[in-house]
């Protein structure tokens, strides 16, 4: 197989941009899943490995949460009364968690819905309101209970979103622009109207027609004079897909490409002047748009969504993965444990590589001296120099040899620490498919699949030279390694002997 050789001489006073906010928010499936045992784990081995500070997802108001509620009193009057019972079950399991909403509001309840129109497996109704002083008042008397149960101080934390995708037909009927302005106005009216310090956004578009969905809402916004807190997108990474049984297949896209169209974004909100400088939030991201494509389950994806999270951050504020775990039911419950689903978990509690390249990430905390197409290095408070290493193989398969030289000054002894994740490390796919892809584990195979799917880790010994230390790795297509280099001073107890232990 093809060799690509990089070197890089990295001094230590060097300063590279990397905006990491790995960790800031997660996607989830509809809010009312939250009630499950088993998205519960999933969240919570998430919570436990990456600590993401904010989770985002559609249902907040769909009848499966029943906050909305019609009676008709003794003289045949329809009145409005609200149930928060589901919605605090969920908000008090996410504050277990240590993890605060992102709060997108929708869908529409049905019995407020102008329409029938649905979309998912679980039939979110994506029509506007029939009353839209009904559905202000909805949102209103949700977020005044939320901040009566759990704080004003902390309530205004929580980012608003206003809808998902309204710039597609199947998430807001006839895909109406002026329709989802009108909204959003009403929408942030009421939200200011209770508490002027909450934050709240949108569009929420994806990668169809952007451009002039993004021009015409922020033109609207002028001329409205409603400003927005911050301007939200979503991104996503496939080309068009092919349909084979329960799933779609189809190439990445040009990575390169991806990240210029974030530009296209931030450059397009700071032409405005009354909001050049807001904070743009990717509310959704992913390789592909679908919960049924391989590719999410793969080594490929987990080197692949290494290199977006060293380069989304010189665009956007913050990008929240699609999703944390596979209890997700828009196409339907899946029939395998590995389905293509969006979650970093698989279920079962199954990490996928994907869910190291966040855990890796996370770690990068420091001045970044070094974000490439195969790197991003950091060096920490502590002084040792931590990073993650990937081969994306984009264009063509090949095996990278990447070598580092980095700054040792008067410090002799060093120790490479490495954990790597490729085609036969921390790869549960590949387990699986050779165990004959069982659709229903049975103990001795979910125990052997949660066994397989932790990377793998090795150390080494460096000494430097001439102020000088010097790292090399190997890594087959598609993988990833994470490594810390750090000076040691070996103290050994009296009589120890490492080498005559091992001889």
């Amino acid at each position: 197989m093809e060799q690509k050789k990089v070197a890089y001489q990295v001094n230590e006073n060097s300063c590279e941009f990397f905006n990491n906010q790995v960790d800031f928010c997660v996607g989830t499936g509809r809010m009312g899943l939250a009630l499950q045992k088993a998205y519960q784990e999933q969240l919570a081995m998430n919570q436990a490995e990456i600590g993401f500070k904010h989770i985002r997802g559609h249902g907040l108001f769909s009848d499966d949460m029943a906050i909305y509620q019609e009676y008709k009193d003794p003289e045949g009057n329809v009145q409005v009364e609200y149930n928060f019972t589901y919605l605090d079950m969920v908000m008090d399991y996410y504050k277990e968690q240590a993890i605060k909403p992102f709060l997108e509001l929708g869908f529409m309840p049905a019995k407020m819905a102008s329409g029938d129109q649905t979309v998912f497996y679980w039939k979110g109704n994506v029509t506007p309101p029939a009353k839209y002083e009904n559905w202000q008042a909805l949102v209103q008397a949700t977020l005044k209970h939320l901040m009566e149960r759990y704080g004003e101080a902390e309530v205004l934390t929580w980012p608003i979103e206003v809808w998902n995708e309204p710039n597609l037909p199947g998430f807001w009927k006839g895909a109406d622009m002026e329709e989802y302005f009108k909204l959003f106005q009403k929408t942030f009216e009421a939200v200011k109207e209770l508490d002027n310090r909450f934050k709240i956004g949108g569009p929420a578009i994806c990668g169809v027609d952007d451009v002039r969905w993004l021009r015409e809402f922020l033109e609207f916004c002028e001329r409205e004079k409603i400003y927005p807190d911050f301007i939200t997108r979503h991104h996503y990474m496939f080309e068009k897909p092919d349909f084979d049984g329960h799933y779609t297949y189809a190439p990445l896209r040009n990575p390169w490409e991806t990240l210029e169209e974030l530009k296209v974004s931030r450059e397009l909100i700071d032409s405005y002047p009354n909001m050049k400088g807001l904070p743009m939030h990717i509310t959704e991201f992913n390789t592909s748009y679908s919960p049924d494509s391989p590719v999410h389950d793969t080594v490929k994806n987990a080197s692949y969504i290494a290199w977006q999270l060293s380069h989304m951050g010189q665009y956007s504020d913050s990008y929240s993965y699609w999703t944390f775990g596979d209890i997700f039911e828009e196409k339907g419950v899946p029939f395998t444990p590995f389905h293509g689903g969006f979650g970093l978990v698989a279920n079962g509690l199954i990490p996928k590589p994907t869910f190291w390249t966040f855990a890796f990430m996370k770690s990068l905390q420091g001045t970044c001296l070094k974000c490439s197409d195969e790197l991003t290095l950091v060096k920490t408070e502590e002084g040792s120099y931590r990073g993650i290493a990937y081969n994306m193989c984009f264009d063509k398969q090949q095996v990278l040899n990447l070598t580092l030289e980095l700054e040792a000054g008067e410090e002799t002894e060093w120790c490479l620490c490495t954990k790597l994740v490729d085609e036969e490390h921390a790869n549960p796919l590949k387990v699986w498919h050779d165990l004959g892809e069982p659709s229903h584990l049975n103990k001795e195979q979910l125990k052997l699949l949660r066994g397989v799917a932790v990377p793998y880790v090795q150390s080494k010994a460096l000494q430097a030279k001439d102020n000088k230390v010097t790292l090399e790795m190997e890594l087959l297509p598609y993988g990833l390694t994470w490594f810390e280099v750090k000076p040691v001073h070996c103290r050994s107890d009296r009589g120890f002997d490492y080498s005559r232990a091992v001889q």
